[in-house]
């Protein structure tokens, strides 16, 4: 199975290092970074780990939860988590699942035959509130993931989320967002009566006002 955009994610029931985890909900009303580990014990996964929990705050402060998922068992995750502490000075302070059985790696196509059938690649999913994947990432065994991109991303999500806006390469918060070219002149002027700074016709440039970013936390 592959996942695409706007699909539900799949709910499932799974041991992890925090007791048996329901999918949804353990989303609840917030947001998700679900993200998978080929196998326990792995040196950019360790290293990947201590990152996530060292800037578990930062997620939480956009009303985000994090999961990981790795296909072996609790009581490996937990030797496993003493190592991450060891090497990157930060416990793991959120739930690792335990896959054995790879339900969830099918479920969520994380395992790719040609990279290595056994075990699951480094996914990244992000789950909307509504229980939808709004992205996908896989990285290969030899690259580690960039968290500030992954809140980079969370970012724009957030910040556009059922608003027909847009943000531009490299964006980051506090940049100008793009409306999208869907909405006319007249309609983006009653919206944004702030005004714009037009680009071409199709690109048109809005600062981010205090009461936008307001808006994402109401």
């Amino acid at each position: 199975m592959s996942l695409q955009l706007g699909d539900t994610a799949p709910d499932f029931t799974l041991d992890s290092t925090e007791g048996q985890i329901h999918l949804h909900d353990y989303i609840g009303k917030q947001w998700l970074v679900f993200f998978s580990h080929p196998k326990d014990f792995t040196p950019v996964c360790t290293t990947e780990l201590g990152a996530f929990a060292r800037r578990k705050g930062e997620f939480a402060q956009r009303d985000t939860k994090l999961l990981g998922l790795s296909v072996d068992s609790v009581a490996d995750h937990k030797g496993w988590s003493k190592d991450v502490e060891d090497v990157t000075g930060a416990a793991i302070n959120y739930p690792l699942l335990a896959d054995t059985e790879l339900k969830v790696a099918n479920l969520y196509g994380m395992i790719h035959p040609k990279a290595d059938p056994k075990v699951t690649v480094r996914t990244v999913f992000i789950i909307d509130p509504q229980k939808k994947v709004r992205l996908t990432l896989t990285y290969p065994p030899s690259a580690g993931r960039n968290v500030d991109e992954v809140l980079r991303v969370l970012d724009s999500l957030q910040l556009t989320d059922g608003r027909k806006l847009t943000t531009p390469v490299d964006w980051q918060p506090g940049d100008d967002v793009i409306i999208a070219p869907s909405v006319s002149d007249e309609d983006a002027r009653k919206e944004y009566p702030q005004g714009w700074k037009t680009l071409k016709p199709y690109l048109r440039l809005l600062k981010v006002t205090d009461a936008l970013k307001k808006a994402v936390n109401a």
